[in-house]
This record gives C-alpha cells, sequence and structure tokens, in this order.
C-alpha cells in the first residue's frame, strides 16, 4: 500500500469510549503529527459514535466493525477496545487488508501476538501498538543520562513498582478476564520502560502474585484482578530487572524506577530525577528536571513508516516482549516456578 502523501492515509477508530477520551485522542495525533485524514468511528454505543461526529465534523460512524471494514472506510485502523478484544478485532483488520494500530497492551497472550504479527506479514500491512509512553519525558531522560552520558556506570539492575492501598473499583480493567490481570495495565508501561534501560535479550521470568483480598469487594468477585503481582527478568547478559504492582501496598517508594548501576543510582520519577553516588566516600545527591515528553512523535513516526521515509520504532516484535513477559509471569506464578522466554 502506497501514499503519494500524508493526508491520503485515511485513518479510522474501534472505539470512541469515554475513558480518557482516547479515541479522540488517537484521530488528533494523527491529524496533526501525522498529517493523516480521520475518516471513521467505530463504536458500540451510539452516543460514543455521535461525540465522535461532533469531533470530527463529516467523519463516517459505524455500530461495527465489520460494517466499517466492509465499506472500505480506512486504511489504518486503530483499535482502542478493551484488552481481551485486541486480539480478535486486530486480526479481522489485518484479514480486511488494513495496517493495524492496537491500544496497549498488545493483546494479553505471547501467542496472540505472535498469531497478528504472522498476519500482519502475510498481508504485507504495517502493525503496531501505541507506545505513546516510549517519549515520556521521564524515559527519555533516563535513557540520556543512564544509557548515553552512563552517569552511573554499567547497568545491572532496575527496580520498578507502582503500589497504593486502594479498591480497584468495579470497571472493566478491574477483571482478570478482560484485562489481562493487574499487571497489563501500568505494567506494560515500566515494562517498556525496563526494556529500554536494560538493552538485552530476556532469558527467563518469575512472577509472584497475591490475590483474593479485594474479591468480595467488586463485582468480578473470584474473576477481580490479583491483589499483587511481583515479577523478576533475568536477560541474557547477566543483568535483571523487577517489577511491583500493587493495590494492598501502601508503603512509600522511592521512585517509579530504581535504576542501579556500577556508579551509582538513577531514581526516576514523573517529576524529575535523582542521581545518587559516592565519590571521596561522601554520598552525593544531584537532582534534575525531565526533558519533554513528545507523545506526538508516535504518530509521526507511524506516517513516516507508511510514507516510507522511516522504519517503524514500535513494530509488532517490539510490543510483543513486554507482553511476552507478562504472559511468562502468569503462568511461573501458576506453576510456581521461573519460565523460559521464547522471545527475546
Amino acid at each position: 500500500m502506497e501514499f503519494k502523501n500524508r493526508a491520503d492515509i485515511r485513518i479510522g477508530v474501534i472505539g470512541y469510549g469515554a475513558s480518557f477520551m482516547m479515541g479522540r485522542t488517537h484521530l488528533t495525533q494523527a491529524r496533526e503529527a501525522g498529517g493523516m485524514t480521520p475518516t471513521a468511528i467505530c463504536d458500540i454505543d451510539p452516543e460514543r459514535t455521535k461525540a465522535g461526529a461532533e469531533d470530527f465534523p463529516g467523519i463516517k460512524t459505524y455500530s461495527n466493525a465489520t460494517d466499517m471494514l466492509a465499506d472500505d472506510a480506512c486504511d489504518v485502523v486503530v483499535v482502542i477496545t478493551p484488552h481481551n478484544s485486541h486480539y480478535e478485532l486486530a486480526m479481522q483488520a489485518l484479514k480486511a487488508g488494513k495496517n493495524v494500530i492496537t491500544e496497549k497492551p498488545f493483546t494479553i497472550t505471547t501467542e496472540e501476538c505472535t498469531a497478528i504479527i504472522e498476519e500482519a506479514k502475510k498481508q504485507g500491512v504495517l502493525l503496531s501498538t501505541y507506545h505513546n509512553r516510549h517519549w515520556d519525558g521521564h524515559i527519555l531522560t533516563a535513557v540520556q543520562k543512564v544509557l548515553k552520558e552512563k552517569v552511573i556506570g554499567d547497568v545491572y539492575k532496575v527496580n520498578a513498582n507502582m503500589a497504593c492501598y486502594k479498591n480497584p473499583g468495579d470497571w472493566w480493567r478491574t477483571s482478570r478476564t478482560i484485562s489481562g490481570g493487574n499487571t497489563y495495565d501500568w505494567g506494560v508501561h515500566i515494562l517498556e520502560y525496563t526494556l529500554q534501560i536494560m538493552n538485552a535479550g530476556i532469558d527467563e521470568v518469575s512472577g509472584y502474585k497475591h490475590a483474593g483480598y479485594w474479591n468480595d469487594k467488586t463485582v468480578w468477585k473470584d474473576d477481580t484482578n490479583d491483589d499483587e503481582g511481583f515479577i523478576v527478568v533475568r536477560y541474557d547478559n547477566g543483568t535483571y530487572s523487577t517489577l511491583t504492582i500493587s493495590q494492598l501496598d501502601g508503603g512509600p517508594k522511592p521512585a517509579l524506577m530504581c535504576i542501579t548501576g556500577t556508579e551509582g543510582t538513577y531514581l526516576m520519577d514523573f517529576k524529575g530525577y535523582k542521581i545518587i553516588k559516592h565519590i571521596g566516600g561522601e554520598k552525593i545527591t544531584m537532582e534534575g528536571e525531565n526533558m519533554p515528553t513528545d507523545w506526538a512523535a508516535y504518530y509521526k513516526n507511524v506516517s513516516d513508516a507508511l510514507m516510507g521515509e522511516d522504519k517503524l520504532i514500535v513494530t509488532g516484535e517490539f510490543a510483543r516482549r513486554p507482553i511476552h513477559i507478562l504472559d511468562l509471569a502468569a503462568k511461573s506464578a501458576a506453576a510456581g516456578h521461573a519460565m523460559k522466554a521464547q522471545y527475546k
């Protein structure tokens, strides 16, 4: 599929739900940063298609994906639906010959990721996942300081966490069946950060969980997400990382990510960073602000790739890596032992 101009790239979304207004966000960024033309909105809720039509006057609206795909309404389809529906809708769009972007997480299982990747190759189309947080200011700064400037020497471990003490509530992200589990929301973002810093192949994954405390306090009962997930990843260069996602741990943590190297520690947080080193027998702490976030870079890169002007950064294989870790962690927790990685 070749395009002469960026405006010739027609983009549509499946899912225009009210949560975080992501349908509007995708179409706006695709138009403003990627130069694409929004042409289609699909949602099972007529109130949401009505809202989409108001946001993008003249756009076509559909109540189901089959009709939208049959109408050849767009060249790029963005799947913005609950996690457990990503695989089926992405596969449907790929088989219709569309370029496909899924919201993150890519899918729930490694097998689903691989099947979609193979179908995209078969169809000769672009496949990506909206890892816009690849361009968060805090990880951009960490990559610059830690990997390029090597301010803490050689990295050998990353400890990341997002923890609170809070009832997870009753929305769909609280259901293990629908969401994939408690690590499939912010966990996929943090693993994507971690993989940038570690810059190594995945060797094995161990998963641990605590479950059941919140079950009777949500509508999902036994299908409620685990209270806490803990993941250990060993990489093929001997380094390792951990990730904790918890709604049962109210204790304060030093930062979102603690990156440790041979010459110091880098604490990465949303607002800024700290570098802790020991120089001449003294503990030295340096602080700084993160560089600006640039989420628009995602759709700029997708547009460049479709125009044949640049390589796609967030490929299917790229997006499969954090899912593979999450999938292996769930299997490890159930089996009680570490799981070897199939994909590095």
